[in-house]
């Protein structure tokens, strides 16, 4: 054998270990990255069959330059989050305020997996007792109103402190409403959508909202007549308000659910 084979057989050997180590140090094995990293990439084949610079990193699925293992290699991991916690108290008494409820991060989104949701959600609400522990529900003023499922949470809270007043439920025929209530989206004020003039809805009126001296709430329209216009207004958004009439108080609703509220 000459002297120039076994020096091309030497370059021969020398191209396949240098192949054999791009294969080895190819791919995404141990190269995953979060975000956009242009140094978490290889020299491999792509997902889309082209060979050259590929890329491990958490956003090459929308740029398309992935490398061939990515999906085996750097699997989705969506974000996970805790239950959420209770509900706050109001953050002002004898007024409408907000409550909040949190929920924390367990496992940080990876490779492109779903960010993680929203962490805090806020809620209207009216606490009737202020910080001295005094009654403070009033009967004069627009009616403050909300959604059934808020009234449910009170009771078991207030269960304990309760009169032993039965409440009542008056309908209302709804004569005009702010643009804001047909815009809002939050998850726990939707209900403000469902709102509608000319419709007529149910509100309840309840222990703690029910005056402990007149048994009646805040602008139910008890000492008015039909034809008086009164006003409503959302708890959770204050833009959300309008206008209704009284149409009669009977002892239990029987609206649809979207158009029974209660007064908070």
């Amino acid at each position: 054998m000459s002297e120039l084979d076994v020096k091309g057989g030497c370059l021969v050997l020398l191209a396949a270990l240098l192949w054999l180590s791009n294969l080895a140090e190819g791919g995404c094995s141990a190269k995953c990255c979060k975000g956009r990293d242009p140094t978490c990439s290889s020299t491999d084949w792509r997902m889309d069959r082209v060979f050259g610079t590929c890329f491990c990193d958490g956003t090459c699925k929308h740029t398309g330059d992935c490398c061939y293992d990515y999906t085996q290699e750097c699997p989705a991991q969506s974000c996970t989050v805790s239950e959420w916690s209770p509900w706050s108290g109001c953050a002002l008494q004898c007024k409408p305020a907000y409550r909040v409820r949190r929920r924390s991060i367990e496992k940080e989104p990876k490779n492109g997996g779903d960010p993680c949701p929203p962490l805090e959600e806020k809620a209207g609400c009216l606490e009737y007792v202020n910080y001295q522990g005094q009654y403070c529900a009033q009967t004069h003023g627009p009616a403050f109103i909300t959604t059934l499922e808020y009234n449910k949470e009170r009771r078991k809270r207030d269960l304990s402190t309760e009169s032993d007043a039965a409440g009542y439920c008056m309908e209302f025929k709804l004569e005009s409403l702010s643009q804001q209530c047909t815009m809002e989206t939050r998850p726990y004020a939707r209900w403000m959508q469902y709102l509608r003039e000319g419709y007529t809805v149910c509100v309840i009126c309840q222990p703690p909202a029910m005056n402990r001296d007149s048994h009646s709430c805040q602008g139910d329209g008890t000492d008015f007549d039909r034809n008086k216009i009164l006003h409503w207004q959302a708890v959770g958004n204050s833009r959300c308000r309008g206008t209704w009439k009284k149409v009669q108080r009977v002892e239990q609703c029987s609206c649809p659910v979207v158009h029974s509220f209660v007064f908070t």
